[in-house]
C-alpha cells in the first residue's frame, strides 16, 4: 500500500535527514518509528505526505508515485492521507465540530467550505467520530478550552473523517501525561484496527511503542536500523538506535504494565 524506495533527504545546509530509508507498510499495519532527536522521524512522515520535498528516491501510495505529482494531483492523494500532528493544528477560535470537519475541506467546493456548509452526510459522520473518541458531549466547545488530550483526540477525528487509507502520526503524546499518553496510543490502535487503516506513528517513548503496535522501525542518522516487532526490541538493539543506556529496566517497566493489564 505504502512503500518507500531509497528515500534520501538533505537540507541545504548540507545536513543529511534521510538516507536511503526503504519501508513497506501493508493495509491495517500500525507502525512505530523511533529513534533519538534528529533520527529522521518527523522528516519521513513529512515527506510522505509533501510537507518535505525529498531529495530523491521514491514514495508509493496505493500505486502512484507521490515525489512526483504535481499540485492538483498531490492535494487529491492527501484526501488519503490522515494527519495528526504533536501540536494538534487546531484552529483554537473553532468549536471541536468545526475543527472535525475542517478534514473535509479537501471534499467540498471553496465557498462551501469558507461558508461552513457542510453536506449532512459529512456532519453525521463527525458526530460519529466524536462519539468513538469520548467528545459527544463538548461538540459546541471552542478548541482553546479543551485539554491536551482532548485536542489531540478531536485531531484524530479529523484525521479520520478523510477517510484515508493511512494515517500520520507525528509525536502524538509528547506533550500528555503517562495515563493520556496510554489512552490516546490505545484509541489510535484500536480505530486502526476497526477500519483496517495502516498507520505511521512517530514516538519518541519506547515503552508505548512496545505496548500498543505490531511493528517497530528504529533511526539513527536518517537510516533504518531495526525493522521488527516490539519483542525485538532488546537492550542490544536499543543500544544500537540510542546509545548506551540501562534498556533492561525499561523493558522490565513494558512487562510489568502489561502483566498489570493481564489482571
Amino acid at each position: 500500500m505504502l512503500e518507500i524506495k531509497q528515500l534520501v533527504k538533505k537540507y541545504h545546509t548540507g545536513d543529511l535527514a534521510l538516507n536511503g530509508v526503504d519501508l513497506k507498510v501493508e493495509k491495517g499495519q500500525v507502525m512505530a518509528l523511533i529513534g533519538p532527536s534528529g533520527a529522521g522521524k518527523s522528516t519521513l512522515i513529512r515527506c510522505v505526505n509533501r510537507l518535505e520535498k525529498a531529495t530523491s528516491g521514491e514514495i508509493w501510495l496505493n500505486g502512484e508515485n507521490i515525489v512526483k505529482m504535481r499540485s492538483g494531483k498531490l492535494r487529491r492523494a492527501r484526501r488519503n492521507m490522515g494527519m495528526i500532528f504533536q501540536e494538534y493544528a487546531l484552529v483554537e477560535r473553532l468549536t471541536v465540530m468545526e475543527n472535525v470537519l475542517s478534514g473535509r475541506l479537501g471534499y467540498v467546493g471553496f465557498w462551501r467550505s469558507f461558508l461552513r456548509k457542510f453536506p449532512q452526510s459529512d456532519i453525521n459522520a463527525a458526530f460519529g467520530l466524536l462519539e468513538k473518541v469520548g467528545l459527544d458531549t463538548m461538540v459546541n466547545k471552542r478548541a482553546d478550552e479543551l485539554s491536551g488530550g482532548q485536542r489531540q483526540r478531536v485531531g484524530i477525528a479529523r484525521a479520520l473523517i478523510q477517510k484515508p487509507d493511512i494515517l500520520l502520526v507525528d509525536e502524538p503524546t509528547a506533550s500528555l501525561d503517562p495515563k493520556t499518553s496510554r489512552q490516546i496510543m490505545r484509541l489510535i490502535c484500536e480505530l486502526c484496527r476497526e477500519r483496517e487503516l495502516a498507520a505511521i506513528i512517530n514516538i519518541h517513548d519506547v515503552a508505548l511503542a512496545q505496548m500498543f503496535v505490531q511493528r517497530v522501525v528504529g533511526l539513527r542518522f536518517g537510516a533504518v536500523q531495526f525493522d521488527g516487532p516490539p519483542e525485538g526490541l532488546t537492550p542490544d538493539v536499543l543500544t544500537m538506535i540510542y546509545g548506551e543506556e540501562d534498556w533492561e529496566a525499561t523493558i522490565e517497566s513494558v512487562d510489568d504494565e502489561d502483566d498489570l493489564v493481564t489482571l
